[in-house]
This record gives C-alpha cells, sequence and structure tokens, in this order.
C-alpha cells in the first residue's frame, strides 16, 4: 500500500476517534450522539481527502 494512502486512511479514521472522544467527553447526552458527531468528521474529513487530490 503506498504511503500516502496509508496517511489519508489514518487522518479519516483519526478524525472519526477524536471528534467521537471530543464530542463524549464535552458531554453528548449518550454513546450514540458522539458517534454521529464522528460521522460528521469522518464525512468531512473524507471530503477533503478526495478534494486534496
Amino acid at each position: 500500500m503506498r504511503r500516502g494512502v496509508l496517511i489519508d486512511l489514518l487522518m479519516i479514521v483519526g478524525a472519526f476517534v477524536l471528534a467521537s472522544a471530543l464530542a463524549g467527553a464535552l458531554g453528548a447526552a449518550n454513546f450514540g450522539t458522539a458517534l454521529a458527531f464522528g460521522q460528521i468528521a469522518l464525512a468531512a474529513t473524507t471530503v477533503y481527502v478526495l478534494l486534496k487530490r
């Protein structure tokens, strides 16, 4: 696997994990809500990665 692809995948997964953890730490109503924020961050990062190329 190319190094650039691996970095892009790590960015996408990292955005999901970081946003979910941050939402949970900042008082999301429940775990599902925190994961929803993670999905939003994942989608935004995916768009960024696609537009970057």
